[in-house]
């Protein structure tokens, strides 16, 4: 080496830490009033949904609410009366591309609360959730098979072992009709193979680099939010809630769907019987919240008591809502009094109730009636006209 040369020093730049870490200590004197409020807001509206007579129907409301509410996080505006038509096939436009994310969302919401509580949480649960069913949810299908399923599927085997014993005599000489069964066995191949979870196994390698990041290991990253989620048994629910949604946004598992974290966060309270009979409105309680406070700080301790917040925004907007949807049902149950027991008014009450606005052809579809008789029920109802447009109008409960 030249003595004029020095070496040059190299400063060995360490990667980012990856993961996502609970606090340890957990900042209790900045989260324990936020936590207090928190369950105590979940345990008055589960308590009153327990016997509400209009449980259904708010959870089939805020459904809508609250998918409307995810893309609004997204800087996207989407109406509730396009989303509620375009979920009854029934759509005056086209449907834009927000429209259909946010129909995915509802989707989703369904599939969750429809769901046993701890499916969502699990790997076929994850899987189906982020289109990725395949094997997963074939195996946890197959095993809720009962005996009689199993011998009669035994003795189609059998009988297809019987069949296929016998040579095969038939010989085809149309290559037009060749064709025909080539066709057919290449359809049933990737049936097959849709079934078996191979096509959803593979997706990823087909994925557009334009649009995902093929560096991205979400398998990976799923495995280390699952893994901070398995840490919160010991906590209490809402604050497992809460940690579920701060690591979901800091790992970003999945590139294109930051609302399911929320989603699964809601899970984690269904998990732990915290919610037995509703799904909680994370993206509805965060929109109650004003910007400035809903902005992310940088310490654990205030993003903590924000997602505490959004829980108790959550539960304070769902039991006013169902006040005021179970004080609107009261009245006009009121109008039912004197109906023959072959009118479709009762019909009527009871699926405005579960849809947040309703128009004349939704109506006639779901009773089965002519759209002009929809309208004469809805004079005698005496629903709110939600649009105020003679062109398309609208009904609802407000």
């Amino acid at each position: 080496m030249i003595a004029s040369v020095a070496p040059i020093p190299v400063k060995v730049i360490k990667p980012l830490p990856s993961g996502y870490q609970i606090p340890d200590p957990l900042p209790w004197p900045q989260i324990a009033g936020p936590l207090a409020a928190a369950e105590d807001a979940l345990a008055r509206l589960d308590e009153r949904l327990a016997k509400s007579p209009i449980r259904d129907g708010w959870i089939a409301r805020t459904h809508f609410t609250d998918a409307c509410a995810s893309l609004w996080f997204e800087g996207e505006l989407v109406h509730l009366e396009d989303l509620v038509l375009h979920d009854a096939e029934m759509d005056v436009r086209a449907p834009t591309h927000e429209l259909t994310r946010a129909h995915a969302v509802l989707r989703a919401r369904r599939r969750i609360a429809n769901a046993k509580p701890g499916w969502a949480l699990s790997i076929a649960g994850l899987a189906g959730l982020r289109g990725r069913g395949g094997q997963g949810e074939l195996e946890d299908g197959s095993g809720g098979r009962n005996e009689e399923t199993d011998e009669e599927l035994d003795a189609n085997e059998a009988g297809d072992e019987a069949d296929s014993a016998e040579p095969l005599r038939l010989t085809v000489t149309d290559a037009r009709l060749a064709d025909a069964f080539a066709a057919v066995d290449a359809a049933i191949a990737k049936a097959d193979r849709t079934l078996a979870g191979e096509i959803a196994t593979s997706r990823s390698s087909e994925r557009d680099p334009l649009v995902y990041d093929l560096d991205w290991d979400e398998d990976e990253r799923l495995d280390a939010w699952r893994a901070v989620v398995d840490q919160t048994h010991t906590l209490p629910p809402a604050l497992a809630a809460a940690i579920a949604a701060d690591a979901w946004s800091a790992l970003e598992p999945l590139q294109h769907t930051p609302w399911l974290g929320r989603l699964l966060a809601a899970s984690v309270l269904r998990e732990r019987g915290k919610t037995r009979w509703h799904l909680s409105c994370f993206h509805d309680g965060l929109k109650a919240i004003p910007r400035e406070r809903r902005r992310p700080p940088r310490d654990s301790a205030g993003r903590l008591a924000i997602q505490l917040e959004a829980i108790t925004a959550a539960g304070a907007a769902g039991l006013k809502d169902h006040d005021r949807w179970l004080t609107a049902r009261t009245l006009l149950a009121r109008k039912l009094d004197g109906r023959r027991s072959t009118s479709r008014l009762p019909a009527l009450l009871d699926y405005v109730l579960t849809r947040p606005i309703v128009s004349a052809g939704m109506i006639a579809k779901e009773l089965r009636i002519t759209p002009r008789a929809a309208q004469d029920l809805v004079a005698e109802l005496g629903l709110r006209e939600a649009t105020g447009r003679g062109r398309y109008r609208a009904w609802g409960i407000l």
